[in-house]
Order: structure tokens, then C-alpha cells, then sequence
């Protein structure tokens, strides 16, 4: 099969049952694009970060990131080939969720009294807490964290730093993410 297909059928996986938003749905991007062979479980991490850190959505960056390397090493047109692919990951995993919120905002918005409806949303928070949840195990990896002692240990104390800095107090999210871009350059 084509690897064009495969990517927009990868990232049409995606955005249809992608529930819960960008983390919640990094486990199952994972799963579609390392478990594939088109990227590594380190590139997959670095993606992640850079997704992070750049303005819009982690799954559509990460599709387009993505998209590009598929498409260069799949097409014969250099970085067309990569353009190609971004454009192609990116619609897929963004016309799914469109047409579905298209749709169901509809009747949801007609019937959101309904006790039917309210207990299935009931039954969807915890999910997305969950996924959530799975994305966080799903990064704390040697990728992320090194393989050495020194560097498991900074990289704790700057994931555990970083976390009670934006959970207790007012400071903003994108200072802590410089402050830890200039911890790390000090530390490793």
C-alpha cells in the first residue's frame, strides 16, 4: 500500500477517535506512527516537545511534523514530497473531528438537558483524565528523563520543579518552559 494512504489512514485513526484532546490522543498517535517504523521512540518525544512549545494544537502539529518526515522519505520530489505529506497527515486528522462536532454540536445543543446525554458526558470526563494520564506515563521514559543517574535525577527534580511552580503559583507556563530550556542548558 502506499505510504501516503497509510498516513492519511493512520491520521484519519486519529482524528476520529482521538477523544480528549491533543495528550490524550498522544498515546494512540504513538502507537499508529513509531508502531508504523516512520519515526523513532526519541523522535516521537522530541516531537512532543517541540509540539508543545509551538502556537496550535499538539495533534496537528505533531501531523504535520510528522506528515513532512513520511512524505520525504516516502516521496521522489525531496521536500515537496515532505509538503505533501504534512498537508495530507494534517486535513486527515482535522476533518474527522470537524465533521463530527459539525454534526453532533447540533444535537447535543438541542438536547443537552437530556439525562442521557449528561451521563454519557459524565462517562467521557473521567476517559479524557485517564488519557491524559496515559500520556504522562507514556513520556516518562529515558527519552525524556536519560539514562544516566545524574540525568534521571536533574530531570526529576525539573519535571517535579516545574509542576509545583505551575500548580501553586501565578507564574506563566511559558516562562517555566524557558526557565527549564536554560536548567537544562546549565545542567546537561
Amino acid at each position: 500500500m502506499n505510504t501516503y494512504i497509510k498516513l492519511i489512514l493512520a491520521y484519519l485513526k486519529i482524528g476520529l477517535f482521538g477523544f480528549g484532546g491533543g495528550y490524550a490522543m498522544l498515546s494512540l498517535i504513538q502507537r499508529e506512527v513509531v508502531g508504523a517504523g516512520w519515526i523513532t521512540n526519541t523522535m516521537f518525544t522530541d516531537i512532543v516537545a517541540i509540539s508543545q512549545m509551538t502556537p496550535g494544537p499538539i495533534g496537528i502539529n505533531s501531523a504535520t511534523y510528522i506528515g513532512y518526515v513520511v512524505g520525504c522519505d516516502a516521496g521522489g520530489m525531496g521536500w515537496l514530497s515532505g509538503i505533501l505529506g504534512s498537508v495530507l497527515a494534517t486535513m486527515a486528522v482535522v476533518i474527522p473531528p470537524y465533521i463530527l462536532t459539525l454534526y453532533t454540536g447540533q444535537y447535543i445543543n438541542r438536547h443537552k438537558n437530556s439525562p442521557i446525554i449528561k451521563s454519557i458526558f459524565k462517562g467521557l470526563r473521567p476517559v479524557c483524565v485517564g488519557l491524559i494520564g496515559s500520556a504522562a506515563l507514556l513520556l516518562m521514559n529515558h527519552d525524556n528523563f536519560g539514562n544516566t543517574n545524574y540525568e534521571l535525577t536533574a530531570s526529576i527534580i525539573i519535571c517535579a520543579i516545574s509542576f509545583l511552580i505551575v500548580r501553586f503559583t501565578k507564574i506563566h507556563p511559558i516562562l517555566v518552559i524557558l526557565l527549564a530550556g536554560i536548567a537544562g542548558l546549565f545542567i546537561y
